[in-house]
């Protein structure tokens, strides 16, 4: 009972669910709290409207954020750009991730967002250790723990993430992409093209993320070994939800991920997001609690706009034609 009623809360404290809380806070045999305030407004996360992205982003930025156009629109684009680094995470890094998440998560326009590389040959290769040598050790745990919030709170996108790994991921660098709902690695037998290793190095939330990804055994395997696997074995320890050849462009990740993110755009905004939670959630509790949290999410979805329209689809045979939430 307790543990249904902390899976409520956190759905009220994140998409602001109210009636559904109510409805289900009154099942349980509970009075309803009063739902807290969301910290700022949509309008305070969005970035700037005069900013760039994508090509026209400054070499200089270590992450560039580009919000796609067109057919891709509702696809949000953060790419890794530390070249001289490999992409590891600075403390620079950490806190433009952090800046970036922060906005998407309250931007109602985002429908998908695809973490990669702008780097050839690499993903990220974990902490900056020649940053982290200078630091002072009240530094050093202060990074950490701000690297591991803002890695949680890409986990808790309230949209789909996929991870697009063109290249070495290690350490934070695989971490980060674990935190992602889906994983893209590119792998190649042909010379001359880089073949994706990943490899676990427990610091932020790798012995929590890993075992929940791909068993508890097989994780503390790799993690007391350090193994490094590639791209066609990681696919088949369930570490990575696609694995593709490499391009001579070296994106044949990025580009299978766009793709899977095109196919997430049809489908209602709302229905997306409340699936998400409750699927996250419900992975944390008991199937009883894990029902309760998704007959709350359930309830967002009946007054929707979403889902007048896709029962008219479903009723007259034709693809849903999504006008917003």
């Amino acid at each position: 009972m307790a543990a249904a009623l902390r899976g409520i809360g956190l759905l009220r404290a994140r998409l602001g669910l109210p009636a559904a809380a109510a409805a289900t806070s009154a099942a349980l045999g509970r009075a309803p709290h009063r739902a807290p305030a969301l910290r700022g407004g949509a309008a305070a996360a969005r970035p700037s409207a005069g900013r760039s992205y994508g090509s026209q982003a400054k070499e200089e930025e270590e992450l560039r954020v580009r919000y796609l156009d067109d057919e891709h629109k509702g696809i949000v684009v953060l790419g890794l750009n530390r070249s001289h680094a490999k992409n590891a995470l600075s403390k620079n890094l950490v806190k433009m991730m952090s800046k970036a998440v922060d906005a998407l998560k309250s931007d109602k326009k985002v429908r998908t967002v695809i973490f990669r590389s702008e780097v050839p040959g690499i993903f990220c290769a974990g902490a900056d250790l020649k940053e982290r040598a200078k630091m002072h050790s009240s530094e050093v745990s202060s990074f950490v723990s701000r690297a591991r919030a803002t890695i949680n709170e890409l986990a808790n996108l309230p949209v789909p993430t996929i991870a697009a790994i063109d290249g070495t991921a290690l350490g934070g660098g695989l971490e980060l992409a674990l935190a992602c709902d889906i994983r893209v690695a590119a792998s190649s037998a042909k010379m001359g093209l880089v073949e994706t290793k990943l490899a676990i190095i427990p610091g932020a939330g790798g012995t929590q993320r890993l075992p929940r990804t791909i068993g508890v055994s097989l994780a503390k395997e790799l993690i007391f070994s350090a193994r490094v696997v590639d791209g066609e074995e990681a696919k088949s320890i369930g570490l990575i939800s696609h694995v593709v050849e490499q391009n001579e462009a070296g994106d044949a990740a990025y580009k299978r991920a766009l793709a899977l993110a095109k196919e997430f755009l049809p489908q209602g905004p709302v229905a997306m997001r409340v699936a998400k939670l409750a699927i996250n959630q419900g992975m944390e509790v008991d199937l009883v609690t894990g029902l309760a949290i998704e007959e709350a999410c359930y309830a967002q979805t009946i007054p929707t706009k979403d889902r007048i329209e896709g029962l008219l689809a479903f009723k007259e045979k034709r693809p849903p034609r999504y006008k917003g939430e």
